[in-house]
C-alpha cells in the first residue's frame, strides 16, 4: 500500500509539467479595450499547444498541433473554425514555447518587447468536410463549426488589401491576420 501511495505522488509529480497550464497577461488589467488574459496549455505529451484569449464577445482559442504541422483558430464571434499550416519560421517550437511560459519570459512584454512576428492569411470561402485530415486535436475543437481553409500569403500587406480582415496577436510573439469571406462574416 505504502509502495502504490508514493508510485502515485511520484508519478503526479513528473506528469504534472507535461500537463502544465499557464496564465500570461497580454492586455490590460480591467479587460476594455486591450487583449485580455491569454491562457497558455503545454501538452509534451501529444506536442500540442494551446492558447485562450479570454476578452468577451472578442474571445478566441488556438491550438498549435506540432504532430500534424496545422494550427487552428477558434473564433467565437464568428462561430467559426480556421485551420492553416503552421509557418515553422514563425511559429516557436514546443519546447521553446514551454520554456519562454515557464519563465514567464512573454509576460508583459508588449509593446516595449521585440515587435512580433506578421502573417498574413487568405480564408477559402468553401467549407472544410473532412477534419479528421487535420489530427484529433483540431477535429475535437473544430467539430460542429463551420471550419475553412487558410493559406499563408507571404510578402502580403494589409495596406493593399480591401477585404475583411481581423487580427489576432498571439503572445506577443505572433501576428497573425486573416483575410476573407466565410458564411458568417
Amino acid at each position: 500500500m505504502k509502495l502504490t501511495i508514493v508510485f502515485a505522488g511520484l508519478l503526479g509529480v513528473f506528469l504534472t509539467p507535461a500537463f502544465a497550464q499557464y496564465n500570461i497577461n497580454i492586455g490590460d488589467s480591467n479587460n476594455s479595450g486591450g487583449s485580455g488574459l491569454q491562457t497558455v496549455s503545454v501538452n509534451n505529451e501529444h506536442n500540442v499547444a494551446n492558447v485562450d484569449n479570454n476578452n468577451g464577445w472578442d474571445s478566441w482559442h488556438t491550438l498549435w498541433d506540432y504532430n500534424t504541422g496545422f494550427a487552428a483558430i477558434r473564433l467565437f464571434n464568428k462561430k467559426a473554425c480556421i485551420v492553416h499550416k503552421m509557418n515553422k519560421d514563425a511559429t516557436p517550437s514546443l519546447q521553446a514555447l514551454d520554456t519562454m511560459v515557464k519563465e514567464k519570459k512573454l509576460q508583459d512584454k508588449g509593446p516595449g518587447g521585440p515587435p512580433p512576428k506578421g502573417l498574413m492569411y487568405s480564408i477559402n470561402p468553401d467549407k472544410v468536410n473532412n477534419l479528421d485530415e487535420f489530427g484529433k486535436s483540431i477535429a475535437s475543437m473544430c467539430r460542429r463549426v463551420p471550419t475553412y481553409m487558410a493559406e499563408e500569403v507571404r510578402g502580403a500587406s494589409l495596406l493593399f488589401y480591401s477585404g475583411k480582415c481581423f487580427n489576432v496577436n498571439i503572445l506577443w510573439i505572433l501576428n497573425a491576420s486573416f483575410c476573407g469571406e466565410t458564411e458568417e462574416n
